[in-house]
């Protein structure tokens, strides 16, 4: 299948810089004349405080200004400050058949401030023993699951971890120094139940992955958010955007949630119905009484898929997932929100993003748009014939 090169996008280089500025730093001004293209990230203390994407000469004293708030200085300077208290966890990841991308991941915990107890590698069925290989070269714990699916996988993680909090991070993650010591800092109080951090893009190459990052992307921003029963009751008649939580890729949990509210449903995320098995239990716990909190100051960096056929593959399974969660929220719920969105907001979406398609042409925002719609009907039909299936 060949995609198209939006047209929105052809008037851009390839690679996409991804600059780097120290703030505040008494030279910035001085590079400013290279900021003419591309996303600049800026770091106070080494931790990513703000960011904008350039596209024409720009002044960084200008742009700083812009973007870095500073509550987001103020908070991660009480972060920093703060003593951490809880230590006992693991790390978690669950691969399949990228020994590569896990060795680039596993390189990156040594690094970390906060070390864990244990590094659980969960093997989901590879094919022949590379994996193994690079988790035993790691000092990490191999443990294989030859059920397909990545919430099979989880659960797997999570019954061979003994540690009162367990972290989450993918294969194709690399870890900021400090990622682990901040996620675990932010569980400072007891109702919180998860935390989800930053997660940057580990390079812009391509159009495939200038898209995702553009338009999918797991950046959530520069400011901590409680995402408590407030945020859930408010959204009551859609459904709540777990969503904007956080990803996948970069979240930990208190180990004793798994115990009260279950594990993950491996009907959802890939292998299976395609996504969305994260936010289906952030949406769970928020249901009974927890808190989720957005942690900005624990940082990761996630490399996005390369070609347009994959990125339209995952997109199919975004969406496939997304539908397939909101079903599966409304059998463990009742909330008809999450019915609502399906029947009610999704196709008064989907008309206008074909009516803008139709009178302005494809943009990077629609290009996968056929991808999204079939695998919004494809999550719904996975769902509805596995209703009685058990969820784990």
């Amino acid at each position: 299948m060949r995609v198209p090169i939006p047209s929105d996008l052809k008037d851009i280089n390839f690679p996409v810089p991804i600059h780097y500025l120290d703030f505040p730093s008494a030279g910035v001004d001085a590079v400013s004349p290279a900021l003419s293209e591309g996303l600049v990230v800026f770091l106070s203390d080494g931790l990513p405080v703000g960011q904008a994407y350039v596209e024409g000469p720009e002044r960084a004293a200008v742009l700083v200004e812009r973007v870095v708030r500073r509550d987001t200085l103020d908070h991660a300077r009480r972060v920093a400050e703060t003593p951490l208290g809880n230590r006992d966890v693991s790390i978690l990841i669950c691969t399949k058949d990228r020994p590569e991308e896990l060795r680039r991941c596993l390189a990156s915990i040594p690094e970390q401030s906060l070390r864990p107890v244990e590094i659980i590698v969960v093997d989901n069925a590879s094919a022949g023993d590379a994996t193994r290989r690079v988790v035993e070269e790691a000092g990490a714990t191999y443990v294989r699951e030859d059920r397909v699916g990545l919430d099979y996988a989880r659960n797997a993680a999570i019954r061979a971890a003994k540690t009162e909090f367990v972290a989450f991070t993918d294969d194709d993650v690399v870890l900021h120094e400090r990622w682990l010591e901040n996620l675990m800092k932010a569980f400072d109080q007891p109702e919180i139940a998860c935390v989800t951090g930053l997660i940057l893009p580990g390079e812009l190459a391509t159009p495939a992955q200038f898209i995702f990052e553009k338009h999918w992307g797991f950046g959530r921003g520069y400011l901590r958010q409680d995402f408590d029963h407030h945020f859930y009751n408010s959204h009551a008649r859609y459904g709540a955007p777990v969503w904007t939580i956080g990803a996948g890729a970069s979240q930990a949990f208190r180990r004793k949630v798994f115990d009260e509210i279950g594990l993950f449903d491996v009907r959802l995320d890939m292998g299976a119905a395609g996504c969305s098995g994260d936010s289906e239990y952030w949406n769970r716990l928020l249901h009974h009484g927890h808190v989720c909190r957005y942690e900005p100051t624990a940082v990761s960096w996630h490399f996005h898929r390369k070609d347009m056929k994959g990125l339209a593959k995952q997109i199919h399974q975004y969406m496939s997932g997304h539908i397939a969660a909101l079903l599966v929220q409304y059998q463990n719920t009742g909330n008809g929100g999450n019915l609502r969105r399906i029947l009610i907001s999704f196709p008064k979406y989907f008309a206008g993003r074909l009516r803008k398609r139709l009178r302005k042409g494809v943009s990077s925002h629609d290009v996968f748009l056929k991808q999204e719609i079939l695998g919004c009907v494809s999550g719904a039909l996975y769902v509805l014939r596995r209703w009685k299936m058990p969820a784990w």
